[in-house]
């Protein structure tokens, strides 16, 4: 059968995946008997396991907010007070008139492209965007140009040269990219939008949301642009340690997708439980300014230690790759790293381009200082 002969192909590739057997203590994974620091969590501010911010939750949880399960869509009868409430949050704090909350980020990347993009839309997305991005792109009837990353001199010539042929064009960007660590320009961003009267601006914060900006709001607070985004898109299940997404965007457009987004329409919505734990974390996001300069100084060390070793780092962030680039040498790479007590695993094709296959080192503000300095030794001498 095809598919044997598929994944006999991936095996001597180097690219076989299998679904990990691994037991959780807060930071840390074990795994066949060996004990080692978690570093591809995506909880990046170190909530998911703290008992004392859970235990706060559990006592003010309001009876109303204990259900396990929404039953329904939130067109039918999914829709709970905690729903609006979050929603109402998310557009207080970015200072928008409306955001809209989705059951999972792949939802919210799968959804909206294909509702607001037509055959009279032209979608211009860097290069390496994320998979969920990319398959929103694949399901609308739009046209897609994937400019080269970050060359924001292309981005600006295919706008203008294409600003006549299509009614609406859409800019699509992560702002922390997943697998790079670099962060986008995204005031210069919002300058090229404004350059063209039919262009919008998309932007995943997935990465960002929680570990940047002042408030924790992301890179597009950091740069000062939050009210210029047309859909600024971000996800609670990282740093904010919960599940599901939102989008913020205007009053019309919130309408629109409520009628037209086929992910929201017909999914079940979140339990109500869920969405008062994000509610009750969000709720907080201001106060954790110290997790975010501790993530960012930690951050910074293992970037050096990674340059220090002689690997390219384009990262500017908390997500740091170890770019090794045949994918057999990157998996023995892991499993040397997971000796030493590092739970690293390796990223290869497709998430990755062919020959740039690497350890994902995905770094969290509750790692200890000592096993932070320790990562970084064993980097530079491994």
């Amino acid at each position: 059968m095809k598919e044997g002969q598929t994944l006999c192909a991936l095996a001597r590739e180097g690219n076989l995946r299998t679904l990990p057997e691994v037991r959780h203590d807060g930071i840390w994974i074990e795994q066949d008997g060996r004990r080692m620091l978690n570093m591809s969590s995506n909880d990046y501010l170190g909530l998911a396991s703290d008992a004392t911010l859970q235990d706060e939750f559990w006592q003010s949880l309001p009876e109303r907010d204990r259900l396990l399960s929404a039953s329904s869509s939130r067109l039918l009868t999914g829709n709970f007070d905690v729903h609006q409430e979050l929603e109402t949050l998310l557009a207080e704090r970015f200072g928008r008139e409306s955001a809209l909350t989705f059951s999972s980020g792949y939802h919210l990347n799968t959804g909206i492209l294909p509702a607001v993009a037509d055959v009279h839309t032209l979608i211009l997305a860097d290069k390496l965007v994320h998979a969920s991005l990319i398959d929103g792109i694949r399901l609308s009837s739009a046209t897609c140009i994937r400019y080269r990353h970050q060359d924001y001199r292309q981005l600006q010539s295919l706008l203008e040269k294409h600003r006549t042929n299509f009614e609406r064009m859409i800019i699509v960007t992560e702002s922390v990219f997943s697998m790079d660590g670099d962060v986008a320009p995204l005031a210069e961003l919002v300058e090229l939008k404004k350059a063209f009267p039919n262009v919008m601006l998309y932007v995943d914060e997935a990465h960002a949301i929680g570990v940047r900006g002042k408030r924790g709001l992301g890179i597009a607070e950091e740069q000062g642009c939050l009210a210029d985004i047309d859909f600024l898109c971000g996800t609670f299940g990282k740093a904010l340690a919960s599940v599901g997404a939102y989008v913020v965007c205007s009053r019309l457009m919130h309408d629109y997708l409520v009628n037209r987004m086929r992910t929201l329409i017909f999914t079940t919505a979140l339990p109500p439980l869920n969405v008062a734990w994000t509610k009750f974390v969000f709720s907080r996001l201001d106060g954790w300014e110290d997790l975010r300069i501790r993530l960012a100084s930690m951050a910074e060390k293992v970037r050096g230690a990674v340059r220090q070793a002689g690997y390219p780092c384009p990262s500017e962030s908390h997500i740091v790759p170890l770019v090794v680039g045949e994918s057999e040498k990157t998996v023995l790479k892991a499993a040397e790293m997971q000796r030493k007590g590092f739970y690293v695993l390796p990223v290869r094709p497709p998430t990755v381009p062919a020959g740039t296959s690497r350890l994902r080192l995905s770094l969290t503000a509750a790692l200890p200082e000592e096993e932070v300095e320790r990562l970084g030794e064993l980097i530079v001498n491994s």
